[in-house]
């Protein structure tokens, strides 16, 4: 059972995103993120136990926050444009931290590379020219999801195992 966690947006910023992803997507190529699949991921987990990561992100004591979506990028090393955060938000910051903790107490065993805050738009794609202007765009993260991922003949889907609130 493939497992991760994340921010999934509102529906309305959702569908922004896969329109300005589509819209790069003319100019650059490649596979753009289904609009429902769109998520900023926390941490993957890969094939593990929902229970006791359940148990781990219960411990998680985060706060609200709003995601800032004011950069995108190309990725040459991946071919993957992306968009996100121009600076870490604090609070982001402090729920990865978190997270990863309880995530490690509890034995599993993460990725060593710093969390980098971005949301996969376009996989595959080639350099482009240049990338549109982002439209005004808003993200409240009040929750984070356990998702289980199962791959299909076009991509993958997802499906959510459990919601944990992030504290006012």
């Amino acid at each position: 059972m493939r497992l991760f966690f994340a921010l999934w947006p509102p529906a309305d910023t959702a569908k922004a995103l896969a329109a300005w992803a589509r819209e790069v997507q003319q100019h650059a190529g490649g596979r753009a993120t289904a609009e429902e699949t769109i998520h900023l991921t926390l941490a993957f987990l890969g094939d593990a136990d929902p229970a006791k990561a359940i148990a781990a992100a219960q411990r998680v004591r985060a706060a609200r926050f709003d995601l800032p979506l004011d950069t995108s990028q190309y990725w040459k090393h991946n071919q993957i444009v992306w968009v996100g955060p121009r600076t870490m938000p604090p609070p982001l910051q402090e729920l990865a931290a978190q997270l990863r903790q309880a995530l490690t107490e509890d034995g599993f065993t993460l990725e060593k590379r710093a969390f980098a805050a971005h949301i996969t738009l376009l996989r595959k794609a080639s350099l482009p020219h240049s990338l549109p202007d982002l439209p005004p765009l808003r993200w409240p993260a009040d929750e984070f999801v356990l998702v289980r991922s199962t791959p299909t003949g076009t991509g993958s889907r997802y499906e959510t195992l459990e919601r944990f609130q992030l504290r006012p």
